[in-house]
């Protein structure tokens, strides 16, 4: 779903550069995502233009992001979120492909129910960390756990929207696809993720009213969780069984769009 009609209306929002941004970084934060059909991307986005900015880093206004998420062997970080436990944590290596730049990140979910994020920048060189990303882990997760691998892929195009006076920072996700180690791949074109990132939830904001008017509703929703619950045969994956109905609504919905 990167059609010219995408970029049509990417080319109609105000750009902000990435330097200015940097006031909306927001690594203490409310997370508030939005999962919905693809199909309702351009009207979703062409509703935003006149009250958003939108980041632009060398002349491009979407951006290919690849990510490698980081588990123990018995999937520790996994089976925190799929049981609801606040205070949990995740573990990755992104690479943004508009700077060609790798970061290593550590969020954290706190009992409050709001994201904090640390990053360094890490190349992961042979998919092994070095003793700098090892340390960096360390003293952000206040325990001792058994050695790190990756465990899942991640790759998708993503837009972000700057609201400065509401202090919003709006991402949206979509061409995804996941793939594991054994070489199993799915694609969801028919998925659109956005994440609202604030410092409350304001209802007032014109991303959460334009919602409201497309029927798009909040709902917990973890990247992660769902591409190994695709992928893989993994404890708890039952827990799942809801997000994955939702997805196939999404997939409906979508296939119903493009026929018409």
């Amino acid at each position: 779903m990167d059609s010219p009609l995408i970029h049509t209306i990417l080319n109609s929002f105000c750009q902000v550069t990435l330097e200015e941004m940097q006031s909306l970084r927001l690594m203490n934060r409310m997370d508030t995502k939005f999962v919905f059909s693809a199909g309702s991307l351009p009207e979703f986005l062409n509703a935003l233009a006149p009250d958003y900015k939108i980041l632009e880093i060398g002349q491009r206004r979407n951006f290919i992001y690849n990510t490698k998420y980081l588990d123990t062997e018995d999937m520790i970080f996994y089976i925190q979120h799929v049981r609801g436990k606040l205070a949990r944590h995740k573990i990755r290596f992104r690479k943004y492909e508009s700077t060609g730049t790798t970061f290593l990140e550590v969020k954290k979910k706190t009992n409050r129910n709001r994201t904090v994020k640390w990053r360094t920048e890490n190349s992961f060189t042979n998919d092994l960390l070095d003793d700098p990303a090892t340390q960096f882990i360390k003293k952000h997760i206040p325990y001792s756990s058994s050695p790190l691998q990756v465990k899942l892929e991640n790759k998708f195009t993503r837009i972000t929207l700057a609201g400065f006076e509401t202090k919003e920072r709006i991402t949206f996700d979509y061409c995804m696809s996941f793939s594991s180690l054994n070489g199993a791949r799915i694609d969801l074109p028919y998925l659109a993720i956005a994440e609202l990132k604030s410092e409350g939830f304001p209802s007032w904001s014109p991303f959460v009213i334009t919602a409201k008017k497309l029927g798009i509703k909040p709902t917990g929703f973890s990247k992660y969780c769902i591409g190994n619950a695709m992928l893989k045969d993994l404890p708890k994956k039952n827990v799942m069984k809801q997000k994955i109905i939702l997805l196939n609504k999404i997939e409906n919905e979508y296939s119903k769009l493009n026929l018409s």
